[in-house]
């Protein structure tokens, strides 16, 4: 035990010097008796804390609150959200100005009998953008930077409509602010959890009845059984199942982490995806597959089970090859488009060469020659952006996409659930994966499906469909939900 009477620094006395003095109580010679503490001065009380801003916290550094979001947001210190509204407004006027470019070149060719139906269309979706961004941002102060790129890309889509086929244009208006209506809508329903869960079955059910019922009901298509028409609009109900199948899928595996709620996806996914077999829509049903697999793996991580679906998918792949040839047919072409360019091959090799020569900065809207193929709306949509927009557009396109992955993926460590950050990667995996097939099919990288590009091919099942994925994304980030945040907040604070 050390000694206490001993100055530090200092060498202790030995022999018998050292003992006499400890047993006289008088201390050695050369060694200082300590000298008595001072008191200790009172500490001035702390006055009180600024605003919490980013990177702070009420605990004064010790936990921070910006592990919960990642934001350039100013939190006010009762946990309100203050955000930085200018930037926003400036962003939706240059976005505004871009889409403004393309619509009055669009106008100037334009012919007379539809200048009127295309003006109304154009003027009428800047309304609904700026109604939006009044609302949502202005008054309940939410950020735009997921809006923008579906607004942009939505605008690109009524432009090629608007410039090849003008008749479709009131529809895809029509279904482009049913979108944006369903994107709202979903965020909202978005944020109670308890509610997603227990409405998980009754959304699988419905997919699968959707699916049932084009399996039964619909006509040959193209080669394809997955279209229904009601009242003479024309219905494409895997687009709409897109949305049930993440939705289903996160919310199944948000709570439950046994090998139970792994199967039960497991036969739903694999459902959707035999009825889209049957129906001939392999594009679609390479899109189910692949999400299914990225849901499953991030909550269970067992690869065993995903590794044993993939090999049963094979197998069945084969036996359908060897019982059914004529699915074959539709690849056959794969890596031989050269060799029948005016027939099976058309779509890609003109979609190849026009692309190429539009250039970096396209041949102008309107000017192309890949708007006289066959499906140039909607299948060889990113060739005609290509050309005409030019390759520096098409690229930005698919920039897009990858940053709704990438923002999805670093969102996801800040969300409050499961569910989001599984269901916000799943969407964004999906429109990038599907972005994938249609670049790569149509440059003949990969078998041409004849997938849609969200967002921008025509269609008003797909454009619905790409803003209810939109929506998971979205409704990730806890800045969508205020209310969530000032919870957290206060909850740290008491913490």
């Amino acid at each position: 035990m050390s000694d206490p009477n001993r100055t530090y620094g200092q060498r202790k006395p030995s022999g018998a010097a050292g003992r006499s003095s400890a047993a006289s109580g008088r201390p050695a010679a050369g060694v200082k008796r300590p000298e008595a503490r001072p008191a200790a001065r009172p500490v001035p009380e702390r006055p009180a804390a600024p605003a919490v801003r980013q990177g702070d916290d009420p605990d004064n550094g010790k936990r921070g609150f910006k592990k919960y979001m990642p934001t350039d947001a100013r939190i006010t210190s009762r946990g309100g959200l203050r955000e930085r509204g200018f930037k926003w407004l400036v962003l939706m006027i240059l976005s505004t100005l871009l889409q403004l470019v393309m619509y009055i070149t669009v106008l100037t060719k334009t012919d007379e009998d539809d200048f009127a139906l295309v003006s109304l269309c154009f003027f009428g979706y800047l309304v609904v953008q700026w109604i939006y961004y009044v609302v949502f941002s202005l008054l309940y102060g939410r950020r735009m930077e997921l809006e923008l790129i579906g607004f942009t890309l939505s605008a690109v889509s009524m432009v090629i409509t608007a410039s090849i086929y003008p008749d479709g244009l009131l529809t895809q208006f029509i279904a482009t602010a049913i979108g944006i209506a369903v994107f709202a809508v979903m965020i909202a329903f978005l944020g109670n959890i308890s509610f997603i869960v227990k409405t998980r079955l009754f959304v699988g059910l419905i997919a699968l009845g959707l699916l049932g019922a084009t399996l039964l009901l619909a006509n040959w298509h193209n080669g394809a059984k997955n279209w229904l028409y009601i009242g003479g609009v024309s219905i494409q109900p895997s687009e709409f199942v897109k949305v049930a199948f993440v939705y289903v899928g996160a919310a199944t595996l948000e709570k439950l982490q046994n090998t139970k709620s792994l199967a039960s996806y497991i036969i739903f996914a694999l459902a959707c995806v035999g009825m889209l077999f049957l129906m001939y829509d392999f594009g679609t049903a390479l899109i189910f597959f692949a999400d299914f697999l990225m849901i499953a793996f991030m909550r269970s991580g067992d690869v065993r089970t995903i590794a044993l679906v993939c090999a049963a998918l094979l197998l069945g792949g084969i036996l359908i090859i060897i019982y059914k040839p004529t699915v074959t047919d539709r690849f056959a072409t794969y890596r031989h488009i050269w060799d029948d360019m005016n027939g099976k091959g058309m779509q890609q090799t003109r979609t190849i060469i026009y692309s190429l020569s539009g250039g970096l900065f396209g041949v102008g809207i309107g000017n192309g020659k890949l708007r006289y193929t066959f499906a140039s709306t909607t299948d060889l949509a990113f060739g005609v952006v290509c050309e005409e927009m030019g390759l520096l557009f098409g690229f930005a396109v698919v920039i897009a996409f990858i940053f709704l992955l990438v923002y999805a993926i670093r969102t996801a460590r800040f969300t409050r659930s499961a569910y989001y950050a599984i269901s916000g990667c799943a969407a964004a995996g999906m429109m990038l994966f599907q972005t994938a097939l249609i670049v790569l099919g149509v440059t003949d990288i990969l078998p041409f499906t004849g997938v849609t590009l969200p967002f921008v091919s025509r269609g008003g099942s797909s454009m619905i469909a790409s803003w209810g994925l939109l929506a998971f994304i979205k409704a990730m980030d806890l800045r969508t939900y205020p209310g969530v945040m000032k919870e957290l907040f206060q909850a740290e604070s008491r913490g």
